[in-house]
């Protein structure tokens, strides 16, 4: 019984000792995620990708983006549609890196396929990089659409393998 007690009170007193720190937010965290803001919202269009065979494969997307725990993480959701069939249907997580400028980001599919990619911010356009020669290119265009490409490299030279353009709802 004395046991018992002894643990219930260590217990209580880890707890109260608890520090309040930890509940803070990352403010370097918020920062690096707040640069990624023209993204955030709801948005909707279309897009083609292209078979490995050469054929040109169109598709209806929506991306569903949000900042997750306090502006520190970004959710987005994505699906996919041809002949109304999901073809896509995606949920990524973008987090901070220490390396200023750098993400992670973590791509989570319907299949169970899932990974940690790294990417990257430059000049108000963000980079990830599902490989060291794939990457995928989302900026804002000017007509304030969601404007993604997805290249791969070949003996050097970067070759477009996916286009989609998407409005803010």
């Amino acid at each position: 019984m004395k046991t018992i007690v002894l643990w219930c009170c260590l217990s209580l007193v880890s707890i109260c000792n608890f520090n309040a720190q930890s509940f803070e937010t990352d403010k370097k965290a918020q920062k690096d995620l707040l640069k990624l803001n023209f993204i955030i919202g709801e948005w909707e269009g279309s897009g083609w990708r292209m078979s490995p065979e050469g054929v040109k494969h169109t598709f209806e997307q929506t991306e569903h983006v949000q900042y997750k725990l306090d502006s520190t993480a970004i959710l987005i959701e994505g699906k996919g549609t041809a002949n109304e069939q999901v073809i896509h249907n995606a949920m990524a997580v973008i987090t901070s890196n220490d390396t200023p400028g750098e993400y992670e980001f973590q791509s989570f599919l319907q299949n169970g396929m899932k990974g940690n990619f790294k990417a990257e911010i430059r000049d108000n356009v963000f980079y990830w990089y599902p490989n060291e020669n794939v990457r995928y290119i989302i900026k804002i265009n000017e007509q304030g659409e969601w404007f993604e490409t997805g290249e791969y490299q070949r003996q050097g030279e970067w070759m477009q393998f996916f286009e989609m353009t998407l409005s803010r709802k």
